[in-house]
């Protein structure tokens, strides 16, 4: 059933920063009054975003003559007098000037395009299963530009099945090379772009193109070969941007660019391990999904206490899957899992926040963080995948390491995802599939107490399960304030309180360090210089705070040395969780 509307959006002006967009809907209208609204949210980013205050330039016409344009709400249209219409067209400017991959972004080398944020969907006036339909996406751009759509039809003209598959129909325009392969009969394509419009180095690209085809390799052998068989990647290579976000079929990912650029490895497991989280998205979440998820209102916040497995489980397991590809070494993942555990011992929110807490409140949360989150809330990503790890290690110790908690990820996808008869999942599901498994029968209270209670996770155990232990990075010597610092043109102020900061109390966030004990330090090395014989010694800090000098008296500690590095060969265990399936 063809729908009767066209989406349509212009790029040919780059220069402006500025997309043009607009939207023809047919008749039949139900009724005097058509409104349009647009999505306030995105599934894969809770925060309401509000792209109407994007939009300028709003017109509508009615069969050709110009009507007038009410705005409702923060987000959305009026058009009245259509009850006898054929056709309304309403047409709009969008800035596209945000560097994110969450967002629209112009300039005369390539656009990419959002829809939930470039055009607005009707809401009133129409029959509602209109939106069931099929709908066509037109896109007018330079004529050299090549464009990235996981959309079916022909260059600048396309067509999607439905509301929820236009929204995710994401699109990279620019005039560089696809790239592509197969795997197992699926093409994967490749869309690069860098905002400084360098050359992509032949080297990295080629390594990159066979990490995806590992990668994907290794998500087949544990779900299957999917029935889509085209999954397209847009990579931004920036300065410093990160970032991804999974859509239907397609991902978009942000980067550094010179993570493609040789001796720069660990920007190289970040892009590897991104990729791989991002495409196991197309399995956990867009395909399963929390229930309340199966039909999005996207209008007002909609919330689910189970990011923790949508988001936590995806890190884990995206990262096991790079490992066990050959995408990643041991040694990468070793290196990685030390970064985890440093971010992770410098906060103190496992205290005060549980893992379905922090799901909930991610609207709230994640996207709004302030200098002193850290203290009282935690990431759903990060300790969320400590709790699957150790889950994971206990599951497979009981077994014998016959299953793991991928194994449970498997069954989940392949009795609830959107095509089966009992789509979505509630943590009871979770539950009862991992219970159900060999070695996972006394397993439920472990998973309701990681994932409702208010501790950290015990990951130094489940490490000596596999045959590993965890020991500090380097022995550090030394005093320590425990505090994050920013240093720009030889000035030093603090970003973050470290947990355990014996300045928690007298220094505050935004605070300007000027002297210990009198003397001058104009960067953070010099201040640990300064306090390096202080522990346990009273030490005299001037600050700046407002713009007036104080004096504070600080005792520094020890440095913590936390327990984040990976030793040891492991045993058993520890080789399955590393054996590819292919």
């Amino acid at each position: 059933m063809k729908s009767g509307m066209i989406f349509h959006a212009d790029a040919t002006d780059g220069a402006s920063r500025r997309l043009g967009v607009s939207i023809e809907i047919n008749g039949p209208f139900i009724g005097n009054i058509l409104e349009l609204r647009f999505p306030r949210w995105i599934p894969g980013s809770y925060l309401i975003r509000e792209p109407m205050q994007h939009l300028t330039s709003l017109s509508a016409t009615c069969d050709g003559d110009d009507v007038e344009v009410q705005r409702i709400d923060v987000d959305g249209i009026r058009v009245r007098g259509v009850s006898s219409a054929s056709k309304v067209v309403v047409t709009y400017k969008v800035l596209a000037a945000e560097m994110t991959c969450r967002a629209n972004h112009l300039d005369n080398t390539h656009v990419h395009i959002m829809p939930p944020y470039t055009w607005m969907l009707p809401t009133r006036g129409i029959d509602s299963q209109r939106m069931d339909g099929t709908h066509k996406v037109t896109l007018a751009k330079p004529d050299d530009w090549q464009t990235a759509i996981q959309l079916d039809g022909k260059e600048g003209e396309w067509f999607a099945e439905g509301r929820d598959e236009l929204l995710d129909a994401i699109m990279e325009s620019n005039a560089n090379s696809m790239y592509s392969f197969e795997v197992q009969g699926c093409t994967q394509y490749l869309k690069l772009w860098d905002s400084g419009s360098l050359p992509f180095p032949e080297k990295g690209v080629n390594r990159l193109l066979e990490s995806m085809k590992l990668i994907a390799e290794e998500h087949y052998a544990l779900f299957g070969v999917p029935e889509w068989k085209e999954y397209w990647t847009v990579i931004h290579l920036t300065e410093s941007g990160r970032g991804g976000l999974e859509h239907l079929r397609s991902q978009t990912s942000m980067m550094p660019r010179k993570c493609l650029q040789e001796g720069n490895e660990e920007e190289w497991r970040d892009l590897v391990s991104l990729f791989s989280h991002e495409f196991l998205h197309q399995w956990n979440v867009k395909q399963l999904r929390p229930r309340n998820f199966l039909e999005y209102d996207l209008q007002r916040e909609v919330h689910t206490d189970l990011l923790w497995w949508f988001e936590g489980l995806t890190s884990w397991l995206g990262d096991i899957l790079c490992l066990r590809s050959g995408a990643w070494t041991e040694e990468d993942w070793n290196k990685d899992w030390t970064r985890k555990m440093k971010r992770h011992n410098d906060r103190n929110g496992m205290n005060h926040e549980s893992l379905q807490e922090s799901s909930h409140d991610a609207w709230i949360h994640l996207y709004k963080p302030n200098s002193y989150s850290r203290e009282v809330q935690i990431s759903y990503y990060l300790e969320g995948e400590m709790a699957i790890f150790c889950l994971d290690v206990e599951l497979r110790r009981r077994s014998k390491g016959e299953y793991g908690m991928d194994d449970v990820m498997a069954l989940l996808y392949h009795e609830f995802k959107l095509e089966s008869n009992t789509p979505g999942i509630t943590h009871a599901d979770i539950k009862r599939t991992l219970v159900n498994l060999p070695g996972g029968r006394r397993l439920g209270v472990m998973l309701d107490t990681l994932v409702s209670s208010r501790q950290a996770p015990d990951t130094t155990a489940a490490m000596k399960s596999l045959g590993l232990n965890m020991v500090p990075e380097k022995k550090k010597l030394g005093a320590w304030l425990g505090v994050n610092l920013s240093t720009s043109n030889g000035s030093v102020k603090v970003r973050t309180h470290l947990t355990g900061s014996p300045c928690r109390e007298l220094i505050h966030t935004g605070d300007e360090i000027l002297a210990i004990d009198g003397l001058r330090v104009k960067s953070s090395k010099e201040i640990s210089a300064a306090i390096y014989a202080n522990a346990g010694v009273l030490t005299s800090i001037t600050i700046a705070r407002e713009g007036v000098l104080m004096e504070v008296s600080i005792t520094p500690v020890e440095d913590p040395n936390h327990l984040v590095k990976v030793e040891g060969k492991g045993n058993k265990i520890w080789e399955e969780i590393k054996r590819s399936r292919r």
